[in-house]
């Protein structure tokens, strides 16, 4: 049976700690809490790492996080040779808050790039120092410096970042609120997570289920890096932090 863990990241994506309580250890060791800050794995954004802290003061290091048998369910993967928990336990988290950081500025980054470039998504893979997007761009005008620009303006522009909720109907009467060519947004729940960009979702909306900044201002200087033909009509767009180097 699966378990279903509070994500208190959806609300808070800020939270570096919190405490919880051990509902269930899987048969390859991995711990499922009754609710959790660490994000786990999904939508090209890689999970947290961590610790776990025992009411002794000992502490488990956390390698990796990841769904279970649902999204709901979420695992927190131990590096290897850590002591073991008991259900019941209480624990304190405490994310690696330095990392989380980067993805969050990161991924926000990959929203503006959809923006500056609004075709259709054909994957993405998020990470701390070098992130693509994937798009289905019969056009191939596109330049690493024009992109950039258009990104840098919205980074100045300090534009506030935040979520909101709408229903599986809403999400089906606007079919171009999701980007992706391939990957559909779940639907059932009754509640659709909109990442929104911009006054009044002003700049972007479109659903998403990772953690990101509270303003484009956060997201700090970014390029792109390379742009990569994969195929007839698929390019990828890589981003950096950082300024554009100077050719």
């Amino acid at each position: 049976m699966a378990h279903k863990t509070e994500a208190l990241f959806r609300d808070d994506a800020y939270l570096r700690t919190a405490d919880a309580t051990v509902v269930a250890i899987n048969e390859r060791g991995g711990i499922i809490l009754d609710r959790t800050i660490f994000y786990a794995t999904s939508g090209g954004q890689p999970g947290d790492s961590g610790t776990l802290e025992c009411a002794d003061g000992s502490r488990i290091e956390i390698a990796a996080t990841i769904t279970g048998e649902t999204k709901d369910e979420i695992i927190h993967v131990p590096a290897p040779e850590q002591a073991a928990l008991a259900v019941g336990e209480r624990v304190k988290l405490a994310i690696l808050w330095e990392r989380r950081h980067l993805l969050m500025r990161m991924h926000a980054a990959c929203h503006l790039l959809t923006v500056v470039c609004p075709f259709p998504i054909t994957g993405a893979a998020v990470s701390e120092d070098d992130s693509r997007v994937d798009f289905d761009i019969p056009d191939a005008s596109f330049t690493k410096e024009d992109v950039t620009a258009g990104m840098m303006d919205l980074v100045r522009a300090d534009h506030p970042i935040f979520t909101r909720l709408i229903s599986d109907e809403e999400l089906a009467a606007n079919p171009g609120l999701v980007k992706s060519k391939n990957v559909r947004p779940p639907v059932g729940t009754g509640n659709i997570r909109l990442v929104c960009i911009g006054e009044s979702a002003s700049v972007d909306s479109q659903p998403c289920g990772g953690t990101h900044v509270k303003s484009t201002g956060e997201i700090g200087e970014i390029h792109i890096g390379k742009i990569e033909k994969k195929g007839r009509e698929n390019r990828r767009f890589r981003i950096r932090f950082g300024p554009m180097p100077a050719n």
